[in-house]
């Protein structure tokens, strides 16, 4: 079994990443291709739940604000569910909590941010 699972399904505003385990330079292009896919796939709104997510290094953190980087060129928007104490602490330290929204809990998940 691999650091990092990445499961796909459909949400109410658009696909569902739930990522679980590690994410770090061995497994980047994993996420980075699950992300790439969503956004061939013409996807404006992606929640990307990340309650299981125990690490993520910067250049996953990087992969992460392209994504959202250019789903907010579509006008529509990246959201991250849940994410632990230590990922949470790295999504503010590389500004990811500034271009992507970040909930603490799965009550609003269906609900975009105005843009």
């Amino acid at each position: 079994m691999g650091l990092l699972r990445i499961t796909v399904t459909a949400g109410e505003s658009g696909p569902v990443l739930v990522l679980a385990g590690e994410t770090d330079m061995t497994t980047v292009a994993e996420l980075s291709g699950a992300l790439t896919a969503q956004l061939a796939s013409g996807a404006r709104h992606l929640t990307v739940d990340i309650s299981e997510l125990r690490f993520a290094d910067s250049p996953s953190m990087r992969a992460l604000a392209l994504t959202a980087r250019a789903l907010r060129e579509r006008n529509g928007d990246m959201v991250l569910l849940r994410p632990q104490p230590t990922v949470a602490r790295v999504l503010s330290l590389t500004s990811l909590d500034q271009i992507a929204t970040v909930r603490p809990d799965t009550s609003a998940e269906a609900e975009p941010e105005a843009t």
